[in-house]
């Protein structure tokens, strides 16, 4: 059992071959995907892949880069498109300071919009964080005395002090095809050291194909690599650590279920 617990399946380099990205992913032992959004624009197609796609499941979020352009996406309509069956998690969301594609108040104002989605829906909350850590430590450390939620760190790149600070805080950590470059050495040791109920995998796809499929366009069947990596890493057997990792993605997003395929209706407008 094998789970890409983030992807993004109407992204170019995988939209326009997605039946194909779906079979093969499942052809290689992937059982479950979650498809994430970044912009509102993009909740219906994200939504509709999930809901004709039993193994495919969706979240509802902005991404820092965006927040600009969504300041009327607060908490409440976060909560409202929450309500549809096949939406099991809020975000992608978080801080980047990398790019500032977007002010950093403003983020920092969706991404406290979205933990409290997670907060009220009992979702969890999916964190992009990058070139932030300081700022996304000490904001999800505030939210939490606010009130419990909980959440993973995606694609995790950050140091081993903010992976101390989101497992203190009860969070999880989720490794991309990162994890299998030569030049990780730094996260790699911390994919050796976190420990194995408090970890997920992912590809992110269609970005950061993992060794040895650098230079193509990421999918999802690409997990299986990624969890082959992780486990030679931590000295487990792939079997063992990809059952571990799903086990733990159902733990997390407990409003799936393993081969849960039910017929659902279209999201509210």
């Amino acid at each position: 059992m094998l789970v890409d617990s983030h992807c993004h399946l109407n992204y170019k380099g995988l939209v326009d071959d997605q039946q194909g990205a779906l079979e093969r992913a499942r052809a290689a032992g992937v059982t479950t995907m979650l498809n994430i959004s970044c912009r509102e624009r993009e909740w219906r197609d994200v939504i509709g892949v999930a809901e004709r796609e039993p193994d495919v499941w969706a979240s509802v979020g902005i991404h820092p880069h965006d927040a600009d352009e969504h300041p009327h996406i607060d908490t409440a309509r976060l909560v409202a498109m929450a309500a549809h069956p096949r939406v099991i998690g809020i975000g992608e969301s978080g801080l980047d300071y990398y790019y500032d594609k977007s002010d950093r108040a403003r983020q920092q104002a969706s991404f406290r919009a979205h933990i409290a989605a997670a907060r009220e829906t009992g979702l969890p909350l999916i964190v992009h964080t990058r070139d932030a850590e300081e700022d996304t430590a000490a904001l999800l450390r505030e939210e939490m005395e606010e009130g419990g939620y909980s959440g993973v760190i995606h694609c995790f790149t950050a140091s081993d002090a903010f992976a101390d600070i989101a497992l203190n805080l009860g969070l999880y950590i989720s490794f991309s095809g990162i994890v299998t470059f030569k030049n990780a050495q730094s996260l790699q040791e911390i994919a050796r050291r976190v420990p194995a109920d408090r970890m997920l995998i992912e590809t992110d796809s269609p970005f950061l194909a993992p060794v040895p499929h650098r230079g193509k366009p990421c999918e999802p069947a690409f997990v299986a690599d990624t969890a082959a990596f992780v486990a030679g890493l931590r000295g487990e057997a792939v079997e063992a650590l990809s059952e571990q990792t799903a086990r733990n993605f159902f733990t997390l997003f407990g409003k799936c279920a393993p081969g849960e395929s039910s017929v659902v209706a279209a999201p509210p407008a």
